[in-house]
């Protein structure tokens, strides 16, 4: 969390982890879209009157197992009544490119491997768009949940947006 002088101030938050990251070669993002399917069906399923499942999902984009634009179409179609699974998705690069946040286009993004997490990610909920706005970004009804080659303090506040629940709008 920001302390309003630019340092972070760490806050426990307590929130369900299916998963825990880990890197070890290769982007198998077809796979990782299956098997998180997998998870939020089922959790749905159970929690069918619960805010939506939020992934977070952070990749440099090049995925070693095939197209997984249509896995992630799949997987924001599991939804709880109070709507759609969130895809959430934070393009780490090498380029040198500016940083972009929660873009309405994918004009700007420099390589197919962003144009491809842009395609795959969310559209920000009137919720979240309000929140990210107060933290300080440009966004509207047209914004993905989407960044590209964010700063540290944008990572945190990808996280801190994406994990934002029903119970804090």
């Amino acid at each position: 969390m920001d302390d309003g002088t630019g340092g972070i101030v760490e806050q426990p938050v307590k929130f369900p982890v299916w998963f825990e990251p880990r890197s070890n070669g290769g982007t198998p993002m077809c796979q990782a879209m299956i098997k998180t399917a997998e998870e939020i069906a089922a959790w749905c399923d159970s929690h069918p009157d619960s805010y939506p499942p939020t992934i977070l999902h952070i990749t440099d984009g090049e995925s070693t197992d095939g197209d997984p634009e249509e896995l992630a179409s799949s997987l924001s179609k599991i939804q709880t009544s109070d709507g759609s699974t969130l895809m959430f998705n934070l393009h780490v690069s090498t380029s040198g490119a500016m940083p972009i946040r929660f873009p309405s286009s994918a004009v700007e993004l420099p390589d197919q491997f962003a144009q491809l997490l842009f395609r795959m990610s969310s559209q920000l909920p009137e919720h979240l768009i309000t929140y990210a706005t107060e933290k300080g970004y440009q966004v509207g009804f047209e914004s993905k949940a989407f960044m590209f080659n964010a700063e540290a303090p944008e990572i945190v506040d990808f996280f801190d947006i994406g994990t934002r629940s029903s119970q804090l709008r």
